[in-house]
């Protein structure tokens, strides 16, 4: 059964072929046999999974099954979740139980989906490679000595290595995108505003977007129609209506004109990277696509605008975090200041206090209009660029990541290269556009990702495009050896 989509499973649940109890059991017993070699999972639930698949199993009985109904999912560690521990991957929340769920949470809960756990990330949303997490590194499934991508790599790796059919993460600057490339699963990041995120925990307030992490555009779009929607709770949430986002994934790609910017294939992409997408934009071609080259001029700026504006937001939002509320609390604090201090530096990683510096200086006095409003400035024209291609074309093409997944601990003392990972998506959250990823092929015997980017809201496109390509592709079909 690990082995179907959640659209195959859902077929088989109404079909009466198994159970949601005896299906989310499957899943249980596989976490805990094999998630020792990769470390994807935080927290495991059985005994929540295996009661809210005993009632969704109720209410198909009755008739009134919800749209996953019976389906087990698993859950990023960023969102809160009544009663369960929720970390962010980080030891300043590890004692942190929720009190309250999050919007996503309780979307999955009323549509009758069943959570298997909480799944690893990097600390605090804060990396490129899932190394930062306090719980320690996240494992690729294609290979254990390289990185699954981050932050949602421990979501990435549980869904390539049939843990689990489907998983949330969150994209902050790429991180739904790149481990999806990584680990070859098709990941989408919608349009800001699109999923609440009332009850995610803050990294950079005006980037961050939740998203679904699938084997296949289909699972992707039934995913989305449950996690996206209007939220009061989230003041920027947008109150547009939500169309069925299944209902278009059928519809031909004749005619339908592809942008490649040309910076996406210039210096720093790996030439075998580059070859397999190129053999993917042939595949739109023989499907009836209309492929033309245009220009982002401005996408060179998108990593040094990101890495002002998101340490920023990260410096506010995380000053919550002090040892008194809730969290970490060093021991026997000398007084207040003492408590701050060392609260905070015991209870912060690397990588998160590097930011929260980078970020309060940017908007300390005397450098705020230096930096941050230089990049504020910056982001308009990145967005700018974006609207003039979408001008000429439907959708635009290229590489999720430069290169394949490299080794654990290969780029920990080099952050900026870490940092050039996500050198093709950070763009796109800078201009607040939908993206995914979904798997294009192999180089490097490692999976790459293709790249598909749309106008606002124009999700339901991008999930067409997906599905026609891997209607004619199997990559999304591969499943690592060791997890077979």
């Amino acid at each position: 059964m690990y082995n179907k989509t959640i659209a195959e499973l859902s077929a088989g649940l109404k079909a009466g072929e198994f159970s949601s109890v005896e299906l989310t059991q499957t899943y249980l017993d596989r976490i805990k046999t094999l998630n020792e070699q990769l470390n994807c999972f935080i927290t495991v639930t059985p005994e929540i999974a295996l009661e809210q698949a005993k009632e969704a199993d109720a209410q198909r009985a009755s008739g009134h099954a919800g749209l996953l109904n019976g389906i087990p999912l698993s859950q990023k560690d960023i969102f809160c979740t009544k009663g369960v521990k929720t970390s962010c991957g980080s030891k300043m929340l590890e004692p942190f139980i929720s009190p309250y769920d999050a919007t996503t949470i309780t979307k999955f809960n009323d549509s009758g989906a069943v959570m298997l756990g909480k799944t690893n990330m990097d600390e605090f949303a804060m990396g490129s490679s899932n190394e930062t997490s306090w719980y320690g590194p996240v494992k690729n499934p294609w290979n254990l000595d390289a990185v699954p991508g981050g932050s949602s790599g421990g979501s990435a790796a549980a869904v390539a290595a049939r843990l689990t059919p489907a998983a949330t993460g969150t994209d902050t600057g790429g991180s739904i995108r790149q481990p999806a490339s990584f680990c070859g699963i098709t990941g989408l990041k919608p349009t800001y505003g699109r999923v609440s995120r009332y009850g995610m925990i803050a990294f950079a307030s005006s980037l961050d977007q939740a998203g679904p992490m699938t084997r296949t555009a289909e699972d992707a779009a039934l995913m989305l129609n449950v996690m996206a929607g209007f939220d009061q709770r989230d003041s920027t949430s947008i109150d547009r209506a939500v169309p069925d986002y299944s209902t278009d994934l059928n519809d031909s790609l004749d005619g339908l004109k592809i942008g490649l910017p040309k910076e996406f294939f210039a210096e720093g992409l790996d030439d075998e990277v580059a070859k397999v997408i190129e053999s993917a934009v042939k595949e739109y071609e023989k499907m009836g696509a209309v492929i033309k080259e245009i220009s982002l001029p401005t996408s060179h700026l998108a990593v040094p605008t990101y890495y002002i504006i998101a340490p920023s937001e990260c410096s506010s939002n995380l000053s919550r975090m002090d040892g008194v509320r809730y969290g970490y609390r060093c021991d026997d604090p000398k007084d207040l200041n003492d408590l701050y201090i060392r609260s905070r530096g015991e209870g912060f990683g690397t990588e998160v206090k590097r930011r929260i510096l980078v970020g309060t200086y940017a908007l300390s006095e005397g450098f705020y209009d230096a930096y941050y409003v230089k990049a504020q400035k910056t982001r308009r024209l990145i967005s700018n660029d974006f609207n003039r291609a979408f001008e000429q074309v439907d959708v635009i093409m290229g590489p999720a990541a430069p290169s394949t997944a490299f080794n654990i601990g290969e780029l920990t003392d080099d952050p900026i290269t870490m940092y050039l990972s996500d050198i093709y998506t950070i763009a796109v959250n800078l201009a607040g556009l939908p993206g995914m990823s979904i798997p294009a092929g192999f180089a490097n015997n490692m999976p790459v990702g293709l790249q598909l980017i749309g106008k606002h809201f124009a999700e339901s496109k991008l999930l067409n495009a997906a599905h026609q390509f891997q209607k004619q592709t199997d990559w999304h079909l591969k499943t690592p050896d060791l997890f077979k």
